[in-house]
């Protein structure tokens, strides 16, 4: 159970990290310039969906993989789940919302979110090989 809470927690700090940087700093250019996102974004529904995905990966990885899970394993389940979860923000968002440059937004949200699977996939192996 420890590895399965290490590993929603590790997800939840990686993508605050990841996608604040993203959203407060290094793009907030582009999110100033979205018309239809909210000035005081819902949290707790943020934090429910990072719960949610964190637990379905920490899961999948254990089910697939076990006590013999590797930190390559890890990435190997948390990148095809960030390429499904990714693909509908960076291609079906910008087709059905007014964003202020689609290449713009494919780079951005692709981006931002390649790092992020990436990175959790390397902690997500960490955890699950080491506790």
């Amino acid at each position: 159970m420890l590895k399965h809470i290490t590993s929603v927690v590790g997800f939840m700090v990686i993508s605050f990290g990841v996608q604040g940087l993203s959203h407060f700093v290094i793009n907030k250019a582009h999110f100033d310039g979205i018309g239809f996102a909210r000035a005081d974004p819902i949290i707790a529904l943020g934090l429910l969906v990072m719960v949610i995905q964190g637990v379905v990966m920490s899961l999948a990885l254990s089910a697939w993989r076990g006590p013999a899970a590797s930190i390559a394993d890890g990435v190997v389940v948390s990148l095809p789940f960030g390429l499904f979860l990714v693909a509908y923000i960076a291609l079906v968002e910008p087709s059905k919302y007014a964003v202020p440059s689609v290449s713009s937004w494919l780079m951005v949200e692709g981006s931002a979110g390649l790092i992020q699977f990436a990175l959790f996939g390397l902690l997500l192996g960490l955890v699950h090989k080491n506790l």
